[in-house]
């Protein structure tokens, strides 16, 4: 597997509107808001940041708004950036046979990007991705 860049990093909150004071309203950084998810594309040093409601990522990963309690909840997510949908497919196939266990393999979500999610030894929720934007 090749991973071109960290696509995206966003710490994951139960508490959306406090983090949002933190970054948006301390920090001052220039989050835009879709819902209760705060993010900035392109910014110096980053492909993507945001603050992902941590009901926002069991909806992603699991399709309801709570995360499983046989799972740590996760207090962050890093995203590795592939080539391309079939680069992201073979490093699923690539990781399994080592082992490793996903939350979901590979698949495309409303926004477009495809993605596969596990979660590491630290508990953060590992992101094997391709977003067509970021390759433009």
């Amino acid at each position: 597997m090749k991973i071109v860049c960290i696509a995206g990093f966003a710490p994951i909150t139960k508490n959306p509107p406090e983090s949002a004071k933190l970054y948006r309203d301390t920090l001052g950084l220039p989050l835009k808001a879709q819902d209760d998810y705060l993010s900035m594309d392109n910014y110096a040093g980053a492909k993507h940041f945001g603050v992902w409601p941590l009901r926002m990522a069991a909806q992603s990963c699991f399709g309801t708004d709570t995360w499983p309690p046989h799972l740590a909840e996760p207090t962050a997510t890093i995203e590795f950036e592939l080539a391309d949908v079939d680069a992201v497919k073979a490093a699923v196939e690539e990781m399994k046979k080592n082992g490793q266990k996903f939350v979901h393999e590979a698949r495309l979500e409303p926004w477009g990007q495809t993605v596969a999610r596990f979660v590491s030894p630290e508990g953060l929720l590992v992101g094997l991705s391709y977003a067509p934007w970021l390759h433009q």
